[in-house]
């Protein structure tokens, strides 16, 4: 009961502070709460994911481009390939020459909708969340050098996950995060283990921003941007 009056004080005192004009030569501490941008902006990433499927850790590249607005929302869409080179678990049929073995490619298209839920120009806090579609198939490599290709099964995914992202100069930013893939069929389900935990780690160009240095409106170096 103590620890409950400790802390309804605390936010009791908080908000009358929050009240309190700043004092005369007194500098207002930085609101860390918002971002804003009155104006719409294209935004281009390279966004290069990691994944656990079938007990390994696996790259799958990725392309998204998109509009931001408010510099609180983000809009659009992706493109993601397994960088291959992955065994499938999927058993061979039987009568195959000694030597031959099956990879799994996995592909899909994604859109995205992400919400900057705490910060400033130069660093963000963000929820990304991703919803796609995309198809999955395994590629027979024989002895020979020939391959083969399996019918393409149609996936859909979700992506929750947390983002961080920090801007390096004006134009350009790098981000890290962390979330889930879980997969759904219509059909029969996949034997490998697609759904898992991700990682990703992104570049981030701000077309606007871009411009304006290629217009030479803004320095392309510029680490004192506000």
């Amino acid at each position: 009961m103590k620890v409950r009056f400790v802390f309804a004080g605390c936010l009791l005192w908080a908000g009358i502070s929050a009240g309190r004009p700043a004092r005369a030569g007194t500098p207002a501490p930085p609101d860390t709460g918002f971002v804003r941008q009155s104006h719409r902006r294209a935004v281009f990433q390279i966004d290069q994911r990691f994944s656990i499927i079938n007990g390994k850790v696996v790259g799958i590249n990725g392309l998204r481009g998109g509009v931001e607005w408010r510099g609180r929302w983000r809009a659009g869409l992706g493109v993601y390939r397994l960088s291959g080179g992955l065994l499938t678990r999927q058993a061979l049929p039987e009568g195959l020459p000694p030597g031959t073995r099956d990879e799994v490619r996995f592909r899909y298209v994604a859109g995205y909708g992400e919400y900057v839920f705490i910060g400033n120009r130069r660093w963000e806090l963000s929820t990304p969340l991703q919803a796609g579609v995309g198809y999955y198939y395994t590629r027979v490599f024989f002895p020979d050098g020939h391959n083969e290709r399996s019918s393409r099964r149609v996936l859909y995914l979700v992506e929750p996950s947390v983002a961080a992202h920090y801007r390096i100069f004006r134009w350009v930013g790098i981000g890290a995060g962390t979330g889930y893939r879980q997969i759904f069929a219509s059909g029969q389900q996949p034997k490998d283990e697609i759904s898992g935990y991700i990682f990703f780690a992104r570049a981030k160009l701000f077309l606007g921003d871009l411009y304006k240095v290629v217009r030479g409106h803004e320095r392309l170096l510029d680490k004192d941007w506000q």
